[in-house]
């Protein structure tokens, strides 16, 4: 048996993570950790209940005594714990300093006294900045421009760290946006099928030209399976599927998927820190062999199908400490 400490595992890709490696591998043994904060839902892993190989706990990743308990009955980690979105941390990035940095720092110092076969660190494309030509590389210098990206940066700059420090076999990917389901709907793609789906405005920031790479979170799935598989230690891997669309396009997508009307979209005022694009050049871990399995609009397709069919699981999130959220951040941009 296999067993796998999967720490963020009741959040979007952590979750839908863990339900891939069970149904791939009947010898995995799976303990999620999750603090269970405003994006991490044990709705996101109900069908798991009952699964004699998933174990629950809630808990946080920088708490030490915890961790290091956990650590010691595992043969691997993944570490999807993180804040993860960028408007949230120029709010306050105190909590994404707390997860992203000294959560990872708890998980390498826990790792470092025991002996793992693997420690995987999931960063992000954002970690390289605003790319203004070509793609990104594994080699390129980091350059965060927002605390979200920073504290990302920070995360896997002190796992890779601990690999040169003190040997431990941590593996840093960096993959571009994901979508698909049980994506919390503050996200672009979530929070427009959503707002859609009630003909309430979708608010686009500044001229809506940002582009981005997206990635079914099912290939990501798929990308982290194989580099913890087949991955060097030591190493970064950028895990991008090649789908560069501008946030207009992606919006129009959206509104035709649904047959809504394209007055629904409103341009708000960007915000500060906007990169403008990113891309990655996955050249590197298709050398392993991982090619995304997903189109992008059928995906897309089956994302917003998802949503539509699945109102118990976000009309409750809507409804309740977000709606304040939401009034914040872009109630008084949306009047008029």
């Amino acid at each position: 048996m296999y067993r796998v400490l999967v720490t963020g595992g009741a959040g979007f890709i952590g979750s839908n993570f863990v339900r891939y490696a069970l149904q791939k591998h009947d010898d995995w043994q799976i303990t999620v950790l999750d603090k269970l904060t405003y994006a991490g839902r044990k709705e996101n892993l109900q069908d798991l209940q009952g699964d004699p190989r998933f174990s629950f706990v809630q808990g946080d990743v920088a708490d030490m005594t915890l961790v290091d308990r956990l650590a010691g009955q595992v043969d691997a980690i993944i570490n999807f714990a993180a804040e993860s979105h960028v408007d949230r941390s120029l709010l306050d990035a105190g909590e994404f300093i707390n997860t992203d940095v000294y959560g990872a720092y708890v998980l390498m110092e826990a790792a470092k006294r025991r002996s793992l076969h693997r420690v995987i660190q999931i960063s992000t494309d954002e970690v390289y900045g605003s790319v203004e030509t070509g793609s990104s590389v594994e080699t390129d210098r980091l350059n965060p421009r927002n605390p979200y990206s920073a504290s990302k940066a920070g995360g896997e700059l002190m796992a890779r760290a601990y690999f040169e420090s003190f040997g431990v076999p941590v593996i840093v990917t960096r993959a571009s946006n994901n979508f698909g389901p049980y994506h919390y709907p503050e996200k672009i793609i979530p929070l427009f099928i959503t707002n859609a789906i009630d003909d309430l405005p979708l608010p686009l920031y500044g001229d809506g030209m940002q582009v981005r790479d997206w990635l079914y979170v099912l290939d990501h799935c798929s990308a982290i399976d194989l580099i913890l598989e087949k991955g060097q230690p030591g190493e970064v891997y950028n895990i991008g599927a090649g789908n560069e669309r501008t946030n207009r396009e992606l919006t129009g997508l959206i509104l035709k998927l649904l047959g809504k009307p394209e007055s629904l979209i409103r341009y708000v005022t960007d915000r500060p820190g906007h990169d403008r694009r990113y891309s990655l050049d996955s050249g590197k871990i298709g050398a392993l062999g991982w090619r995304p399995a997903y189109q992008f609009e059928q995906a897309l397709a089956g994302t917003v199908r998802w949503y539509r069919d699945n109102e118990w699981w976000w009309r409750p999130i809507k409804s309740g400490a977000y709606a304040e959220y939401y009034k914040q951040q872009y109630g008084s941009r949306l009047r008029g």
